[in-house]
């Protein structure tokens, strides 16, 4: 599906690679609604839009707050007459640690925002647009939602669980006009870490190995590109691609891989 004309759901709008999804798909002519908690923050992306802020509302929501995504949808589709796409961008990480010494509270969280959040906008969305000549649904799961990363536990299985959403939405939805399209972004440079209510406890805001990370803006290039080509899994970053296709070829050794990376961060806590 084109970008162009098209009204389209962005949610975690205010910031990170949801704010550059935003950018992007006003710059290809789309009519955009950016869903995000943080209202100071999507007032930023608004100024950011420039010249391109009048095709932009943004709507201060919490998505795990399921009457609250519920009676967005009369808002979003009183404001733009339809809606024709949305994506599944807010998330969050959980704190580097192993699962045993997770609580519950923090495992909650991470599967309300990451899982549930993707879950209601579905369910309340897709009947309309079911309606819509041509629709699209992107979901952003990650590297971590095929390949085991120790530390991210939790985290990973909630992505795993958007990717089993979407790819079975995808069979589901077979033969209708909504197509779907899964992302596993690698190493993006955002500020998921202060989002998640974390310090950035791995550095990687100043360590000269996060320059070599993908931006955000190239992410969310890769991504729109994705759903305009309809395209059904999009890799996004060399690590994920390189990842993907060592976990195909040796699971064994690719999840021994990650857990040697990640040994000197868990030993740490």
């Amino acid at each position: 599906m084109k970008a162009q004309n098209k009204v389209i759901i962005v949610t975690g709008g205010g910031s990170g690679m949801g704010r550059e999804l935003v950018l992007n798909l006003l710059g290809k002519g789309a009519l955009v609604a950016a869903i995000d908690i943080n209202g100071t923050a999507l007032q930023e992306t608004v100024q950011l839009a420039g010249s391109n802020a009048g095709a932009l509302s943004v709507f201060v929501t919490d998505i795990t707050d399921r009457s609250a995504i519920e009676g967005l949808a009369e808002k979003v589709i009183s404001k733009f007459g339809h809606v024709d796409g949305i994506i599944n961008n807010a998330g969050i990480i959980q704190p580097f640690i192993k699962v045993n010494e997770l609580s519950y509270e923090v495992i909650e969280r991470v599967m309300n925002i990451n899982f549930y959040g993707t879950l209601y906008l579905i369910k309340t969305f897709l009947p309309h647009l079911l309606t819509r000549p041509q629709a699209h649904i992107v979901d952003i799961s990650s590297m971590g939602g095929f390949l085991p990363v120790p530390g991210q536990t939790i985290y990973g299985a909630s992505k795993a669980a958007v990717k089993l959403l979407k790819e079975g939405l995808h069979s589901e939805l077979h033969g209708t006009n909504v197509r779907v399209t899964v992302v596993f972004p690698g190493g993006v440079r955002t500020n998921i870490m202060s989002n998640s209510g974390l310090a950035d406890r791995m550095g990687a805001s100043s360590s000269k190995g996060a320059q070599s990370i993908l931006s955000a803006d190239k992410a969310a290039a890769i991504i729109i590109n994705g759903m305009e080509q309809n395209r059904y899994r999009v890799l996004v970053g060399k690590d994920a691609k390189m990842m993907d296709f060592l976990y195909r070829l040796n699971p064994g050794y690719a999840a021994g891989l990650i857990a040697k990376k990640m040994g000197a961060l868990l030993s740490s806590k």
